[in-house]
């Protein structure tokens, strides 16, 4: 059984990360989602909270699971049997930063192999930054993310009804 592992943050999970997903569980014959707890990141939502929106959102594909994790990927990555790895690139901008993050997992365990994939061009520009600022200053993001994780932002930047004093 050939098994890989998308790791990232997941944010939110936007429609580009949903893409590769898609496609890597129509190469793969099981696809580990691995959302990272990052304590060096200020997270919207909680590790639990993302994985959650992770599972709604993928729970039509069968081979397709979703867990969390923290520490280093390899690690991860061996504990759970497999030396592959996926990760996105949306732009040239991205490129630096994935090769040598893949380089240095290579250099921790050589029988890791980081393979990158693009999202389709629609979903290029996208990024969970830029969909969480957008949801913060009221913008529609509906074409960006699946439902529940629309829901989710909704609900976390729902307008605070004001009070007003007679």
């Amino acid at each position: 059984m050939r098994m890989a592992i998308y790791p990232g943050s997941f944010d939110p999970l936007t429609n580009g990360h949903l893409d590769i997903i898609q496609r890597a569980s129509k190469i793969f014959d099981r696809v580990v989602v691995a959302v990272a707890k990052n304590e060096s990141k200020s997270s919207l939502f909680s590790i639990s909270q993302r994985q959650e929106l992770v599972t709604r959102c993928v729970g039509h594909l069968p081979n397709v699971e979703v867990d969390t994790f923290t520490g280093l990927l390899v690690n991860y990555a061996e504990r759970h049997g497999t030396d592959v790895i996926i990760r996105g690139l949306r732009a040239v901008s991205d490129f630096e930063f994935e090769f040598q993050m893949a380089l240095m997992n290579r250099k921790l365990n050589e029988h890791v192999e980081t393979i990158f994939m693009m999202p389709k061009d629609t979903y290029t520009f996208l990024s969970s930054g830029l969909v969480k600022e957008i949801a913060r200053l009221g913008g529609d993001v509906g074409a960006f993310v699946p439902v529940p994780v629309r829901e989710a932002l909704a609900s976390v930047f729902a307008p605070v009804p004001s009070q007003t004093t007679v």
